[in-house]
């Protein structure tokens, strides 16, 4: 690979004119001088070194974004929002998977602060471990005293930035509310991974809107899941399997949904006639499953922009925006049998 060196050696002018050049600084230079050096690195297929480009501004231009799994359907879709706002602005965004290990979010953070990111948006749900939030927000502070911006989607504790906040409390009431108004008594619920924050609203938005309509929750009738089909499918046959009467599932995301309908199929169980399945997020799939997905809607493609316009935004007060979400009725849900 050729060197800048080279290039400049080829259209015979200093390395650093060359560096002004290549790099489009605003430093005037003679048009002759230009066309030497573009053509120098055209016939050498100079290619730049990024990193070092971004060291020698002054103002860095990467972002960098966590998220727990980008292939989940839920952070693809907030990815592609924020990619969006990012890609307007001339942004470059360096995405990780953090695999809901807050220990790889707190090093995933050093890592980005090292390579002087512009900014940091962290996507994925707050931990309830108060020691590894504590971790991870002390490194988010750091990483803002030296004049990083941070952003963050849900509900985190102790962080220093911007947050963008999915009222999932809201939702959970929206999905029970549904399924009561239905008629369904006998409801069982998948849930996420117990230290999540979104869990534990979603949980308890369901548990407001069994109060409101004199009902429980018990807990032999909630499965704890990993956000993921397979899991999902797994959580849903213990919980048929431990209560065969049960006419309902509340499952707080669609790609667990999508597990427990699988396992419906292959139990001949009928949905919406024997058993109504609610979702949560309203991910695209959601209205071309069969039956088509009821579910609580959040517009996670927005939620990703927003947080990266924070994200890019001019220091200030701490915002945070939040999101409503809507319950969106498919042909999952219906009236319970007799």
């Amino acid at each position: 690979m050729a060197t800048l060196v080279e290039v400049a050696r080829r259209a015979g002018v200093s390395p650093a004119t060359a560096s002004r050049i290549l790099s489009g600084s605003s430093k005037p230079v003679s048009e002759e001088l230009r066309r030497r050096v573009l053509a120098a690195a055209e016939t050498l297929q100079y290619v730049p070194n990024a990193h070092a480009q971004q060291l020698a501004r002054s103002q860095p231009t990467a972002v960098g974004v966590i998220v727990h799994d980008v292939s989940d359907p839920y952070f693809a879709e907030i990815t592609r929002g924020l990619q969006r706002v990012a890609t307007d602005a001339g942004r470059l965004v360096f995405i990780c998977n953090s695999y809901r290990d807050p220990r790889r979010e707190r090093e995933y953070v050093g890592l980005l602060h090292g390579h002087r990111t512009a900014a940091i948006v962290l996507a994925g749900s707050g931990h309830h471990d108060r020691r590894a939030a504590a971790a991870i927000a002390a490194a988010l502070r750091r990483y803002a005293r030296d004049g990083g911006r941070v952003a963050v989607v849900g509900r985190h504790l102790h962080h220093p930035g911007d947050e963008v906040l999915p009222d999932n409390e809201a939702g959970g009431r929206l999905a029970g509310a549904e399924l009561y108004r239905l008629g369904h008594h006998r409801i069982g619920v998948i849930a996420g991974p117990r230290d999540l924050t979104t869990t534990s609203d979603r949980l308890a938005g369901l548990r407001a809107a069994a109060r409101a309509h004199n009902r429980s929750l018990p807990a032999r009738r909630i499965a704890y899941a990993d956000f993921d089909r397979e899991s999902g499918a797994a959580a849903a046959a213990a919980l048929l399997d431990a209560e065969p009467g049960l006419t309902a599932l509340a499952v707080l995301n669609d790609t667990m949904a999508i597990g427990a309908l699988a396992v419906a199929r292959e139990r001949a169980l009928r949905v919406p006639g024997q058993l109504s399945v609610v979702g949560f997020d309203d991910m695209p799939i959601a209205r071309d499953l069969v039956p088509a997905l009821t579910t609580v809607r959040l517009p996670l493609a927005e939620i990703g922009a927003e947080a990266m316009r924070l994200a890019l935004a001019t220091s200030g007060e701490p915002r945070s925006v939040a999101i409503e979400p809507e319950l969106v009725r498919r042909a999952s849900t219906a009236t319970a049998p007799e």
